[in-house]
């Protein structure tokens, strides 16, 4: 069963600006506590890319996206949401919405139990 669906994924050119919504549809929504973006290149590693809490509004970010990325959450519409602005072409990637319930001890990226299928992010220099 789907849980999360993202969109607004698309190409761009250096220096420009996309949105990428995360949609929790699934009955699991009301367990969760913390929505993430993350991201994949070709030939990389998953990696994390922004953190929302979504009982708290706090946020995380990676260093790589610091300044140039802003994650927010609306829960009446139980939407996630990542404004990327200032892109650059090493930011090509796929980008994932994820989440996942309470952890205290878990570091800021691991443990996540609820995956989207993934929306490409193309920059051009």
């Amino acid at each position: 069963q789907v849980q999360l669906v993202e969109s607004g994924g698309g190409s761009v050119q250096a220096g420009g600006s996309l949105r990428l919504s995360c949609a929790g549809v699934g009955t699991t929504y009301r367990t969760y506590h913390i929505m993430a973006w993350f991201r994949q290149a070709p030939g990389k590693e998953r990696e994390g890319v922004a953190a929302v809490n979504i009982r708290t509004g706090s946020t995380y970010y990676a260093d790589a996206v610091k300044g140039r990325f802003t994650i927010s959450h609306d829960s009446e519409k139980r939407t996630m949401h990542m404004q990327l602005n200032s892109l650059k072409p090493e930011d090509t990637s796929i980008y994932y919405c994820a989440a996942r319930t309470l952890c205290d001890e878990c570091d800021p990226w691991s443990s996540f139990g609820f995956w989207g299928q993934g929306t490409q992010v193309t920059v051009s220099s």
